[in-house]
């Protein structure tokens, strides 16, 4: 019995001695980096905070800045809690019942929508939808289409590019096309509509003069400097307020579509679920 005894308080103090490292190792893991009030801030809370591969004199700035951040974010919660009235409290636990019904009711309503709604489009829905609603789609920037090319003026064959380029033929269209490994940007086919403001980006030197200058259909135009070498070629424009092109706006026609398919199909699913409630006695009116 005496042995069994010993057997037992060994293993007891045994296990108090594991038990009390693994506590310790864990408390060390657990320590907290900033504390206010009862609440704790944590390593493993600003982990994914920190961006990857940054420096270690970011990092510090970074984590004292989510810090602050947080001690404030603490500091002013303890001092609204301590001063709710009664009123306040019931105001905000209603606002949170609220907005946790709102959460589920939208989250239950979504994956209704991914599992029902249609988002084939059809050209003709787009394109009977783009009749039925020009007015609507004027447009509030300037379009173009263009061809452009931009190259090193060390390229020994300029001349022959800008030949090329000025050619309407489709063979020199093609041979600049396998020769884009040279160029430092292009654009060799101007049927896409583009934005006038991201052309311009693409073409420093015309951002500098008025936007008029490439609004005008030219067949060549060609500006350079010490190191650059730029040519454009402008097939046509559109202006603030005219219409705008159906390819231009076909993403946003698709967009505005689905979105006419999905309040469709939210009000069937709320017919349907009001329908079955009083069929099931559910929903009663008094």
């Amino acid at each position: 019995m005496k042995k069994i005894v010993c057997i037992v308080v060994c293993f007891v103090f045994l296990s108090c001695d594991y038990l009390g490292i693994q506590s310790k190792k864990a408390e060390e893991i657990e320590t907290p980096i900033a504390t206010v009030y009862n609440a704790s801030l944590y390593k493993k809370d600003i982990e994914n905070f920190l961006p990857k591969n940054i420096t270690k004199e970011d990092s510090v700035v970074l984590v004292k800045s989510f810090i602050n951040s947080w001690a404030k974010q603490q500091l002013f919660l303890k001092k609204a809690e301590l001063n709710a009235t009664e009123a306040n409290n019931e105001n905000i636990n209603s606002l949170v019942s609220n907005y946790r019904e709102s959460l589920f009711i939208n989250e239950y309503k979504e994956r209704l929508i991914k599992q029902e709604l249609d988002t084939l489009v059809l050209e003709d829905e787009i394109e009977e939808f783009y009749k039925e609603n020009k007015e609507n789609f004027k447009l509030n920037e300037e379009l173009i289409q263009l061809k452009y090319l931009h190259f090193g003026s060390e390229l020994l064959d300029k001349k022959g590019i800008v030949k090329k380029f000025k050619s309407s033929k489709e063979e020199d269209l093609e041979s600049l096309e396998s020769q884009r490994i040279n160029f430092k940007s292009s654009r060799l086919r101007d049927s896409t509509w583009l934005s006038l403001d991201n052309v311009l980006l693409k073409i420093p030197p015309f951002a500098k003069e008025p936007k008029e200058k490439l609004l005008k259909i030219s067949k060549f135009i060609q500006k350079e400097d010490s190191l650059d070498v730029y040519l454009v070629a402008v097939k046509n424009v559109l202006k603030r307020n005219d219409l705008a092109p159906l390819s231009y706006i076909t993403p946003q026609i698709k967009q505005l579509i689905l979105h006419k398919r999905k309040l469709e199909l939210i009000r069937e699913i709320e017919k349907t679920l009001i329908n079955d409630a009083i069929q099931n006695e559910n929903f009663k009116e008094y």
